[in-house]
């Protein structure tokens, strides 16, 4: 009997490295076909996950907080890897991922997320991604870097002064920074 118990220890202890072995030669294999800034994406959401999971063992965090955390780690990393298949690319955006209700973190006015649109950009900072099902549906957003941002808003201000002025208008004649005050020593 004691035999018995030592053999089924010794090969649920083999099974288990092994699938651990495997597992992790599976994560690095499939990160071998993204240059190095995806594959540092990837590994940052691998520590992500380590995380919390570490906070999960030691009972900090609650199991709906661990599952909503996990699950919208999972969601990154399956956009992060959509993107760089599409674009075949070694770039990826900062990217948010946001459940349902969790749309007012980042957006102002947040619309129901049934109108979300692909490509549709927010507040001149977020361009929505997509939905990714992960446990539970989490919208992804990228964050526009400053040059986007910058040149959306420069687009509007056009199109706002096109619609409203005129060309006898003095907005457009005048210069859009004040002029610095010269005061002699």
């Amino acid at each position: 009997m004691r035999s018995l118990r030592l053999f089924s220890y010794v090969l649920g202890l083999t099974l288990l490295l092994s699938a651990n072995v495997v597992g992790v030669g599976q994560t690095g294999s499939d990160e071998e076909q993204f240059g190095p800034v995806v594959r540092a994406y990837l590994g940052y959401l691998r520590n992500e996950q380590e995380v919390t999971d570490d906070r999960a063992s030691r009972h900090e965090v609650s199991r709906s907080y661990y599952m909503r955390n996990s699950n919208r780690i999972r969601a990154l990393r399956q956009m992060a890897v959509k993107i760089a298949t599409d674009t075949q690319n070694d770039y990826l955006p900062e990217l948010e991922a946001v459940a349902g209700d969790e749309l007012g973190l980042i957006l102002e006015r947040p619309p129901r997320p049934a109108l979300l649109r692909i490509g549709e950009v927010f507040q001149t900072t977020f361009r929505y991604l997509g939905a990714v099902r992960a446990g539970e549906v989490f919208h992804v957003f990228a964050r526009l870097d400053p040059y986007e941002q910058s040149e959306l808003r420069e687009k509007a201000r056009g199109a706002v002064g096109s619609e409203t002025s005129s060309a006898a208008d003095p907005l457009k004649t005048r210069p859009l920074t004040r002029a610095r005050r010269v005061t002699t020593p």
